[in-house]
């Protein structure tokens, strides 16, 4: 992980941690790195001056991150997305019935009459999945986002 200090069109500075210098990158071109003051997305890196260690005193102590500074994690058009998301899923869950590891022979049931025609919805392997897709039997993946899964 690198943290790096930010600065926003506006002088608002910032920190936040990225995987790696290629994801930042790809990160401030898609938008997804606002300002959590002013949520401008024309952010750009600060200048940093690195922690140099020298041989004839002490060493410094570590520096202590500003409990002051805020730290973007997730990008407001990605909060949208996965608010939408969010909706989508319980939405399904709230109007379906869930049939759990059962949903690939209950569907298959519905699709061919053997069973009374209703939403459902459960647990399949990509494997059963694309069977289901492949005999003509519309299923579609409820994504889980991260925060859903704590």
């Amino acid at each position: 992980m690198i943290q790096y200090s930010l600065v926003c069109d506006t002088g608002h500075g910032f920190e936040s941690w990225f995987p790696s210098s290629d994801s930042y990158d790809t990160q401030v071109a898609r938008g997804l790195v606002t300002c959590p003051v002013c949520d401008s997305a024309k952010v750009s890196k600060a200048l940093m001056v690195p922690s140099v260690a020298r041989t004839d005193r002490d060493r410094a102590p570590a520096p202590v991150p500003r409990a002051d500074a805020p730290v973007t994690m997730v990008a407001e058009p990605e909060r949208q997305m996965r608010a939408m998301l969010r909706a989508f899923r319980e939405h399904v869950v709230a109007n379906s019935e869930h049939v759990g590891a059962r949903f690939p022979e209950e569907a298959r049931k519905i699709h061919y009459g053997e069973a009374e025609g209703r939403s459902i919805y459960g647990e399949a392997s990509p494997a059963e999945a694309r069977a289901l897709i492949d005999e003509g039997i519309e299923v579609a993946a409820i994504p889980i986002l991260p925060d859903d899964r704590n």
